[in-house]
């Protein structure tokens, strides 16, 4: 079945995964993976949050249980079911957090969320260029084969190259790969509207070829909140090899965990 020949609203929780820890839920972490990335990527997460934390990750379409629906087109192709399928009571305390393309995706969330009055705690982005400026590595994947699709998402790291070397896989994945580098290439928000009502985190690699650590402060234009900056070792996906440091940065965004009565 072609993507082109179905397309149906998704089930909410196809579109967000809900993985609560234990106990009452004090806030919710929403991901937004990266460009070619899926809930999947991100589920290991749970292990690394305080048990009173809920995390839902987006899932992109043509990936996943959203396999059969149409390609995204543009970033509203992302970021708009995602708002649509959160779970109820989610967005009382909510830190939206994207890596890579998913930053923007996650800024727009942000937006979707603010103009409908439901304001997030919080937009952390991650190794990303600011969403007013024009991407300064785009990839055109309308001028790469397969092949040198590849090679340039190895280039990037983040995917897991047995999937990329297995043919039958790599038929599977690539077409939503190719849509996502599409909508990254282009997006741009202008500059005049690119404004969230929240504090704001960023978190990138020293060694990042994508998105330069010294780039990263330009997302303080996008806030008349509290701005935070973090710099850690290593490139485009940095946090893979130190998950306990990127949260470490992560936990005054999400509040301390609750402690149990003496």
């Amino acid at each position: 079945m072609s993507h082109a020949q179905y397309d149906a609203t998704p089930a909410p929780d196809d579109v967000v995964w809900d993985l609560p820890g234990e106990g009452p839920q004090r806030t919710s972490l929403l991901v937004l993976p990266h460009a070619g990335g899926n809930a999947h990527a991100y589920a290991e997460w749970r292990a690394y949050l305080p048990a009173d934390v809920r995390l839902l990750i987006g899932q992109y379409p043509g990936r996943g249980a959203r396999f059969a629906e149409d390609l995204p087109r543009d970033i509203s192709d992302l970021a708009g079911p995602v708002v649509a399928a959160l779970p109820a009571g989610t967005t009382d305390d909510l830190v939206v957090l994207g890596h890579s393309m998913g930053s923007l995706v996650a800024f727009e969330v942000v937006r979707a969320l603010q103009a409908s009055g439901r304001t997030p705690r919080a937009l952390v982005a991650s190794a990303c260029r600011a969403p007013y400026l024009a991407n300064p590595c785009a990839v055109y994947p309308e001028r790469l084969d397969d092949d040198e699709l590849v090679a340039a998402i190895k280039e990037r790291g983040g995917t897991d190259d047995g999937i990329l070397d297995e043919p039958e896989l790599r038929e599977i994945i690539l077409p939503s790969i190719r849509a996502d580098f599409a909508i990254d290439d282009v997006y741009r928000c202008e500059e005049s509207t690119a404004r969230v009502d929240c504090p704001v985190t960023v978190v990138g690699g020293d060694a990042d070829p994508v998105a330069p650590a010294a780039s990263l402060g330009r997302w303080a234009q996008i806030t008349d909140h509290a701005f935070a900056s973090y710099v850690l070792p290593g490139g485009h996906f940095y946090f893979q090899q130190q998950l306990p440091d990127f949260f470490a940065v992560l936990a005054p965004v999400v509040g301390a965990p609750a402690t149990a009565a003496a």
